[in-house]
């Protein structure tokens, strides 16, 4: 009876009898076959040691079959392995439920990211078959598990059923990238958590995951370093609005109704989310002028110039159209209420452009008259020769001819002030306030509109205006010669000649509006 226990067990491998030869042949890489006195050890054991070391031969036999199992050699083991679907802590926990319709937990964005951040901190190690003290497995599949707070230990073919699938530009932190191989599971199937975009550009992101040698956080290329195009985002359909963050379905916004988060929050020297949020709902309101890069969490000029923009669209002036948000214009913002940026009718956004608000109305007569130039009544006396105007000598404007003198033989005659007066002596106009025609200038192209000429543009407009930079003496920047793709070199160059006409601040951004685009074609 004893020879059959036996013949399972891997020989030794000094062992010259045929069957040792036989088994070196069909497992290798055995490690029974690596220790010659654990061998000869059972040999010499009672029958019933014997069955009991014949239990744990068998896996041995079939390691190459099943890399990975407990205590096992790992053979070509992919670089994200990961367990099957199992309770929280194990085999030894709960049972988990059958194969019904799924419900992933409430939570919001923030403890799903915060859930994540503990094992970050904690260092916890790569594992397929340990679990961590919160009853997660130690491997991709039950991280994302555990930072969704879901019921039980999921894998990467199973974790689709507790979310919904999205579009890269739907993705917020929370979010995952999912790839499953179903032909192989155990080869390269991985998922990682969004923790949110790196940058403007959306080509990386901050992604949280368990891998080895144990759980990081990291900027990663959009989807991931290898297989990016077999990732597939997923929102957990269990995620509701933050207390004080953007709902579902709204990217970065926040919920209509969020409370002001303070004062404190904006200003030089803040970096929070709250920056960010009030820069896309400004953008959303007519203000992306002011954004080269987009909003970001760190106060910038642009968020104080875009701010003030709408404070003064809704007719404040002074204190209140500070740049800075105070309760009412965030209140303004999050509701959707009040009046939104208005366009610019010429030139980029400047300071200068900015002041246009708070001039004084027009008059609407041709003729002006200022209560203290009131017509004398008539005199007695010889006629009064006309008064001499103090006024410095204008230059009529072409399309608004210059009102007849006033005919009243026996009163002084009134000085006719110009139908605009310049609030502020300035050395250089702003382009916003400079007269520009009607219509396009003879010779001038159209203007193909803002959105032509930012960062991820590319059109035949840009390999023009790169052109026209050449050709006026303002190609410097070009390390190649201008074309159609928007570059930082395009956008230097733009505001080299944007200087050059004496413009400074927002209106030389290096971004061409339809100011910068006339003066550059005539």
């Amino acid at each position: 009876m004893e020879t059959p226990v036996f013949e399972e067990f891997d020989p030794a491998s000094d062992c010259d009898c045929p069957g040792c030869v036989h088994w070196r042949r069909v497992a290798p890489c055995s490690p029974g076959a690596r220790n010659p006195a654990a061998h000869r050890a059972v040999i010499v054991a009672t029958a019933a040691t014997a069955l009991l070391g014949a239990g744990h031969a068998v896996p041995a036999v079939a390691a190459p079959h099943a890399p990975h199992r407990p205590g096992l050699p790992a053979v070509d083991e992919p670089d994200t392995p990961q367990g099957s679907r199992a309770p929280l802590h194990g085999t030894g926990g709960r049972p988990i439920k059958g194969n019904g319709p799924v419900k992933a937990p409430a939570t919001t964005r923030a403890e799903v990211i915060n859930r994540a951040k503990k094992w970050v901190a904690a260092q916890v190690p790569y594992s397929m078959d340990a679990y961590w003290s919160d009853g997660y497995r130690q491997d991709c599949s039950g991280f994302v598990s555990m930072a969704w707070n879901l019921p039980g230990n999921e894998w990467t073919g199973s974790l689709d059923q507790y979310g919904v699938r999205i579009s890269k530009e739907e993705l917020q932190p929370g979010d995952i990238l999912l790839f499953h191989n179903p032909s192989n599971p155990e080869k390269g199937s991985h998922v990682v958590l969004f923790g949110g975009w790196t940058d403007y550009t959306h080509t990386a992101y901050t992604a949280y995951e368990q891998t080895r040698p144990r759980t990081r956080k990291q900027s990663t290329p959009y989807a991931y370093w290898s297989n990016s195009e077999r990732y597939v985002p997923y929102r957990s359909k269990g995620i509701t609005a933050d207390s004080a963050g953007a709902a579902p379905g709204t990217p970065g916004l926040p919920a209509p109704g969020t409370p002001f988060p303070g004062a404190s929050s904006f200003g030089p020297g803040a970096n929070n989310r709250h920056v960010t949020e009030l820069g896309r709902m400004l953008v959303a309101r007519g203000g992306g002028r002011f954004y080269t890069s987009g909003p970001g969490p760190r106060w910038s000029d642009a968020d104080r110039r875009a701010t003030q923009a709408f404070q003064r669209a809704q007719g404040w002036k002074g204190a209140d159209a500070d740049g800075l948000p105070g309760p009412a214009t965030w209140s303004l913002l999050v509701n959707g209420k009040g009046k939104d940026i208005p366009p610019v009718a010429s030139g980029p956004a400047g300071p200068s452009t900015l002041s246009v608000p708070s001039l004084p109305p027009t008059p609407t007569s041709t003729q002006a008259t200022p209560p203290a130039q009131t017509p004398l009544p008539p005199q007695p006396a010889a006629p009064t020769p006309p008064a001499t105007s103090t006024l410095p000598p204008i230059t009529p404007t072409p399309p608004a001819p210059t009102p007849p003198a006033p005919t009243t033989p026996s009163a002084t005659p009134a000085v006719t002030p110009p139908a605009t007066l310049p609030t502020t002596p300035s050395a250089t106009p702003s382009p916003s306030l400079t007269p520009s025609p009607s219509g396009a200038a003879k010779g001038v192209p159209a203007y193909p509109g803002r959105g032509m000429f930012r960062p991820g543009a590319d059109n035949p407009h840009v390999a023009r205006l790169g052109a026209r930079l050449v050709k006026k003496g303002f190609g410097a920047h070009y390390p190649s010669g201008p074309g159609s793709r928007w570059t930082e070199a395009d956008r230097r160059n733009v505001e080299a000649f944007q200087r050059s006409l004496g413009w400074r601040g927002g209106a030389a951004d290096g971004y061409p509006g339809p100011e910068t685009w006339r003066r550059l074609f005539s």
